[in-house]
């Protein structure tokens, strides 16, 4: 699937700015960006949903509503309405028959696992359940590539455990994933992939250890007294922080900071603790990012 040089605005904001992202079979990747960098809108258009002012969608060869009427695409939108006073059954059956060659629908129950409600009428579900349901109603065709926005936001942390266990099996069998998510944790644990737009555009790409490798800064902490400016200055500091006695250095190459640390004598409880994906999310959609 691809989207080249796609733009979208709405009045005066460009939701989606000259934005091109090339995904290849078989990859799960995370989409991460900010309120209102544009996310939900690259998906709409991956869709079909939102026609793009200009550029291009490619899925597997066509336009983005004849992928999806083949069976090709599966969708599981943040919001949307489930058919009231009928089982869960009836329902994802009822997706499935829309399409030329879905799978079982006790095979797509059980992918997301939710075998168990089948018998139950959708309108007396939790929320958790009722999200599990649109994710089955998203792999009734058997799709190919599976679209998710923020598809974790109503689950316990025991269901988004499920949730994942059942994705990591889909990806298993080659199909795409594509998820948005304000859980960075998911995406540092799950993503093979992980893009950051923010401002409609893609400001990084790859996997999270390569963003937090180049973006972030990792933390190196010493416990001093007396005056502990003059650590500022060490080599690959861009920050110094204090908390009682502990001097922590905010560094872009941990390793010099801590050489140099050494050879002034000044390694006392040293403790050194890699950027995590939400440090370098911070760095790049900041408003100083550019």
């Amino acid at each position: 699937m691809s989207l080249e040089s796609v733009t979208k605005t709405f009045g005066p904001v460009r939701a989606v700015d000259d934005l091109t992202l090339a995904i290849p079979r078989g990859q799960t990747v995370a989409l991460l960006g900010p309120n209102g960098a544009g996310k939900s809108t690259t998906i709409g258009v991956l869709l079909g949903l939102v026609p793009p002012d200009s550029g291009r969608v490619s899925l597997f060869g066509a336009g983005p509503e004849q992928a999806v009427r083949r069976g090709r695409v599966g969708a599981m939108p943040q919001e949307g309405g489930l058919i009231p006073r009928v089982t869960v059954r009836e329902l994802v059956s009822f997706v499935a028959g829309t399409y030329a060659a879905p799978p079982p629908v006790d095979q797509t129950l059980e992918l997301a696992r939710i075998s168990d409600l089948a018998g139950r009428r959708v309108d007396k579900l939790s929320g958790g359940q009722g999200q599990r349901v649109r994710f089955a109603m998203a792999l009734a065709g058997g799709p190919d590539l599976v679209v998710l926005d923020e598809p974790t936001a109503a689950l316990d942390v025991e269901a988004r455990r499920e949730f994942w266990q059942s994705m990591r099996g889909l990806a298993s069998r080659g199909t795409t994933i594509l998820f948005s998510t304000h859980y960075l944790e998911e995406a540092d644990e799950q993503a093979d992939r992980v893009v950051v737009v923010d401002r409609g555009r893609v400001v990084a790409d790859g996997s999270s250890a390569e963003i937090k490798r180049v973006v972030a800064l990792t933390t190196v902490s010493v416990t001093a007294q007396g005056e502990v400016q003059w650590l500022a200055t060490l080599p690959g500091v861009r920050h110094l922080e204090v908390t009682g006695d502990r001097v922590h250095l905010r560094s872009g190459d941990p390793d010099a900071t801590v050489m140099a640390l050494a050879e002034a004598g000044a390694v006392r409880d040293l403790e050194v603790t890699p950027a995590d994906l939400e440090d370098a999310f911070m760095a790049l959609t900041s408003k100083e990012t550019v």
